[in-house]
């Protein structure tokens, strides 16, 4: 390959398509994964293409075990390896959490198949090309809300401190060919968490986040990419590691 590839879930919005057009910009083909609109995903992979990057766009349901086949296959074919999986795809339901009745056992199988199992599948999938690397690695993003506890609902929460686990887990099982990392986001500047919480709700929780953290700010997409970035390249030696990108929010002020 003249290019290493990097292959990004859930990047055709948010923290994945900053991490996709991060990599584009440091050298890397890119592949770009979604599972319904197609419209984000084609804007991102021109950019990515302007950054002087060749890009495969796919679309697939990493819930789906067969999808993640087929990414794999796909990729393997174009390229015949990849350096690094970036596990991104997520699944929530906005529910307070006092809220009990709420979530329903389906809720919680549904963001478990995305958040958990989908992040498995996808790296048991791309192991075999990533093994074909050297310095290959595989980042998980999970959140915060997985160690405060804290976030759009119950089952979120737990879906990402099982992703945690599956991080340590996999670094024990992959190594020493892959290291397997993960990033724990802080409150997101996005979209995504503005359309699931209301605007106004979503304004409230940023000036609350930034009275409270130590570096008195929220998290730019841009800020994960460049983290998910470094821990695939930069860190040859660590592994099994979740590293908090909150702005000091969990310590929080003196």
């Amino acid at each position: 390959m003249s290019r290493p590839v990097a292959v990004i879930t859930g990047s055709s919005a948010g923290i994945g398509a900053a991490t996709a057009l991060k990599f584009a910009e440091s050298g890397y083909n890119v592949v770009i994964n979604y599972s319904r609109d197609p419209a984000p995903a084609l804007e991102v992979a021109t950019a990515c293409r302007k950054a002087g990057a060749e890009v495969e766009t796919i679309k697939a349901d990493v819930s789906s075990d067969a999808d993640c086949k087929m990414m794999a296959e796909m990729v393997g074919k174009r390229w015949g390896g990849a350096r690094h999986l970036v596990n991104n795809a997520g699944r929530t339901k906005f529910v307070e959490q006092r809220n009990l009745d709420g979530l329903s056992a389906d809720d919680f199988q549904s963001i478990y198949a995305v958040n958990v199992i989908g992040a498995f599948q996808m790296s048991r999938a791309f192991a075999p090309l990533l093994r074909k690397e050297k310095g290959a690695a595989i980042v998980n993003v999970s959140s915060i809300a997985a160690v405060m506890a804290r976030g759009s609902s119950i089952a979120y929460m737990a879906s990402k401190g099982a992703l945690n686990t599956l991080t340590m887990a996999l670094a024990r099982a992959l190594g020493p060919e892959i290291r397997v990392n993960g990033v724990g986001p802080g409150m997101i500047e996005s979209d995504w968490l503005k359309n699931g919480y209301g605007a106004e709700a979503y304004e409230a929780m940023g000036k609350m986040y930034r009275g409270t953290a130590a570096l008195n700010a929220t998290i730019a997409p841009s800020d994960v990419a460049e983290t998910i970035y470094a821990l695939c390249t930069a860190f040859p030696k660590t592994t099994g590691e979740t590293v908090l990108v909150d702005a000091g929010f969990r310590i929080q002020k003196a």
